[in-house]
């Protein structure tokens, strides 16, 4: 049994999933070293009077909500078209804007918001097929073609208000935002757990993962076999439109307002990061979206790190970054070659010593 458990050990680090779990190790072993009360769960009263669950690793699992469903996309739209798009931070915005629009156009209940969530979520998708669009029609390198809406998507959201930034105060969503009444466990956690679960059983139970991967990888091999690149393409960026109805619905809920210049500012840039991070070429092709979720909450975990030394907001980027290139050029082909030539130079050395050991004894 314990010969089991080591091999599987072994198999996990030697897996994709090998960078990640080190740069976790790595935070967990620094903060039990800096603040072993860094690890800390307590239960208290919040402002409504219940209780919750409240420390670090809950402020990490809560803060990185958002992070993690955006990263869930990103995945899936680098994997498939063999590059990133970094609008989905304005593409929120919008989506975002679109569900404050519905909210305040009548009384929030829950018919309210699941109509708001409804319409932000098509106003969303058809923005995200428009660069899905110049993508697989046309060609255009994602990047590229997402930098329209990265420079429009946030103007658009501020005109869809009026040119304002309106408030949304409702106990509905402050539920969705913050906690349900006898649940201490914060709500877009639970949100996030519901949609891997179902993001999973959707690749799991059908052919999709496979088609965009297979797509990724070679293009014309995937044609001659009967898949349309173009679809899986398009399909890829229907999802990323929900992702970011969900990300930025959640953000709303937060804050109870809209603010089309601040909401989700650069998260696009923390998302590439997490795929990145979770061992998933940025080239396309194979994903592993456990990689990336985990590459999610080790960039909230070194930020709440970060946060809890003191660390001024903005010298966190520059800490964030130093650390993310050295996690990430760790994770580089290059890296993993010299560090694969070096095991096998190891192996044949004590090849080598077995072999003159051998010979040795036989001598005698």
């Amino acid at each position: 049994m314990a010969n089991k458990i080591v091999n599987q050990i072994k198999k996990l680090f030697q897996s994709q999933l090998a960078i990640p779990l080190v740069a976790l190790i790595v935070l967990v072993v620094f903060n039990l070293i800096r603040d072993p009360s860094f690890f800390s769960i307590v239960i208290k009263k919040n402002n409504l009077g219940n209780n919750v669950l409240s420390g670090n690793l809950i402020s990490i699992l809560n803060g990185a909500s958002e992070l993690v469903i955006l990263s869930i996309g990103m995945t899936l739209v680098t994997s498939a078209t063999k590059g990133q798009d970094i609008s989905i931070g304005a593409a929120a915005a919008i989506a975002g804007s679109v569900f404050v629009k519905i909210l305040r156009a009548g009384t929030i209940n829950a018919g309210t918001i699941f109509v708001g969530l409804l319409l932000a979520c098509i106003v969303a998708i058809i923005f995200c097929l428009f660069n899905g669009i110049l993508i697989a029609k046309f060609n255009i390198q994602p990047m590229i073609a997402s930098l329209i809406l990265y420079t429009a998507g946030r103007p658009i959201a501020y005109w869809i208000n009026g040119g304002a930034t309106p408030n949304v105060d409702s106990p509905l969503l402050t539920y969705i935002g913050g906690f349900i009444p006898h649940i201490a466990v914060p709500t877009p956690i639970l949100v996030v757990i519901i949609f891997i679960v179902l993001i999973n059983l959707l690749l799991k139970k059908t052919t999709l993962s496979l088609y965009i991967q297979s797509v990724g990888i070679n293009e014309r091999a995937a044609k001659l076999n009967g898949i349309n690149p173009v679809v899986w393409k398009l399909a890829v960026f229907v999802i990323l439109g929900i992702c970011v109805t969900m990300a930025g619905s959640i953000n709303v809920c937060r804050i109870g307002l809209i603010n089309h210049e601040t909401i989700l500012l650069d998260i696009e840039m923390d998302a590439i990061l997490a795929v990145a991070i979770g061992g998933n070429s940025l080239g396309g092709g194979k994903f592993k979206l456990s990689g990336s979720i985990l590459g999610a909450y080790i960039i909230q975990a070194l930020t709440i790190t970060l946060y809890a030394m003191k660390v001024s907001s903005t010298a966190v980027k520059a800490y964030k970054a130093v650390v993310i290139i050295i996690i990430v050029v760790a994770g580089s082909p290059v890296v993993k070659a010299w560090i694969s030539q070096l095991k096998n130079r190891l192996v044949e050395k004590k090849g080598a010593k077995a072999t003159v050991a051998v010979s040795a004894g036989e001598a005698r």
